[in-house]
């Protein structure tokens, strides 16, 4: 019986121990797309326990102390932190299997120096020992990115964002890492939602110009794009229910664009040509700045309506979409392809039946612009465990170029998150160290070096023109 989580955890093969500790262990994290507050970093925020810093605005764990029957109470209620913390130990404890088991476990090991396993009968050895480790100075903001070997940060920031906390992390030259603006225009894009036409209203005042008209709102969004742009933004990123692909003449878009600013209800059919119309703007915008295109898709988010209106969005109710249209992704991606308006563009599918549809998109519209210039994500949020990752990589080998991949993210609004990154090397290591043991690729250690160093970041650098 293998010692639990040891230091060849996941690793399984002689070659897996050596891809992983000789060419993985070690190598920096830039992590191209996060949630984190810039402004806890800018103001090097310190966490007074282990509940603030683990179980605060984290939905994975949200979703399982729900599924274990705890009250809403000790999940995102007032109940006090210490009894949040031990009804989050009762929980993990039944996570056999999850990959929650192995963050939380992992996240002990690497910032709190914690060798057991966390459940009922441990949690208050556990609380004590964390609490105490978060007092030292190395335990702020910057001292866990620091720890983490962390080189670069992109944050998710709305096209009205003043970015001041990006400000003040960049004047600050105590700072050792970049944390970068990501543009996230989710709000002009949804012109079906509620609050769409006070946003405009918003944007009219940020962007200082008045938007009557759909060719307003654009030359609104040019100029937040340069803004954005000023302050080292070089990353899109959309989070679609589906790609689609339904072009309508300009005139109809007027239309459906004053209707949606008079708060009147749009149908299917206008949301979606609304939607093709101004992602495509931003598709060509991104291209002639030169901006990466990265579009989330296959998620139907907030279905449980009464805890939304309770407790909001983004708080463990959504759901893998079977609605993913190829033919719609295509017809997108072909539109601006023809025009030579295509910039680079990640395509990341919460469905992972989309595995293989993906893989095989990604070969239809390469170019010399970049090597991979279209991306299949990492998996992504319901599939980044051990079988998803897996299944995406093999997938990508598969039908594309696994070399060219360019790696994990942590999609996290938590600063102890990185060892997700250790977690997804461990498994990458796995997966070619046994393609190798098992005669299907050479021991050839420059090019198994080359391969698993741009996994980890070297490809991420080039695609985003990051300095490591």
């Amino acid at each position: 019986m293998k010692a639990f989580m040891d230091e060849e955890f996941l690793l399984d093969t002689e070659c897996a121990k050596k891809l992983y500790h000789d060419f993985a262990e070690s190598m920096p994290i830039l992590d191209y797309h996060c949630h984190i507050s810039p402004k806890e970093i800018a103001e090097d925020k310190r966490f007074k326990n282990i509940t603030e810093a683990w179980l605060l605005g984290d939905h994975y764990k949200w979703r399982q102390m729900r599924s274990n029957g705890i009250e809403e109470y000790f999940i995102t209620g007032n109940a006090p932190d210490r009894e949040k913390f031990q009804k989050w130990a009762e929980t993990l404890e039944k996570l056999i299997g999850n990959p929650l088991y192995h963050w939380s476990h992992l996240e002990l090991k690497r910032y709190f120096g914690y060798q057991g396993h966390l459940n009922g009968e441990t949690a208050e050895e556990v609380w004590q020992l964390c609490n105490e480790k978060l007092k030292r100075p190395e335990m702020s903001v910057r001292g866990l990115i620091r720890q983490s070997n962390v080189r670069l940060i992109c944050t998710t920031d709305d096209p009205t964002d003043s970015l001041i906390w990006h400000e003040k992390i960049k004047e600050d030259a105590s700072c050792s890492f970049t944390a970068l603006p990501a543009w996230r225009p989710d709000k002009a894009v949804n012109a079906e939602a509620e609050g769409f036409s006070d946003y405009i209203r918003h944007l009219e005042q940020v962007s200082e110009m008045k938007i009557s008209h759909f060719e307003d709102l654009k030359k609104a969004m040019i100029k937040r794009m340069n803004f954005f742009c000023e302050r080292g933004c070089r990353i899109s990123d959309h989070g679609l229910d589906y790609v689609m692909y339904a072009p309508a003449p300009p005139e109809e878009i007027e239309t459906i664009f004053q209707k949606a600013l008079a708060k009147k209800a749009l149908t299917q059919e206008e949301t979606a040509k609304y939607k093709t119309a101004l992602l495509l703007f931003f598709g060509r915008q991104y291209h002639r700045m030169g901006w990466v295109m990265q579009l989330h898709y296959g998620c139907i988010r907030n279905n449980n309506k009464a805890m939304q209106k309770k407790l909001g969005p983004d708080s463990g109710f959504d759901c893998i979409s079977s609605h993913t249209p190829a033919e719609e992704l295509t017809g997108f991606l072909n539109c601006l392809s023809s025009a030579d308006e295509l910039p680079k563009t990640i395509l990341y599918s919460l469905n992972p039946n989309d595995n293989a549809i993906i893989g095989s998109i990604l070969g239809c519209f390469q170019d010399t612009d970049a090597a991979g210039k279209l991306q299949q994500g990492s998996a992504w949020w319901f599939n980044d465990h051990k079988n998803g990752m897996t299944e995406q990589m093999t997938s990508l080998a598969s039908l594309g170029i696994l070399g060219n991949f360019i790696g994990m993210l942590t999609d996290s609004r938590s600063f102890l998150s990185y060892t997700r990154h250790e977690y997804f090397r461990r498994i990458l290591c796995r997966l070619i160290g046994g393609w190798v043991e098992n005669g299907e690729y050479p021991y050839d250690k420059k090019a198994l070096e080359t391969i698993i160093q741009g996994i980890c970041a070297k490809n991420a650098a080039a695609y985003f023109n990051f300095t490591l």
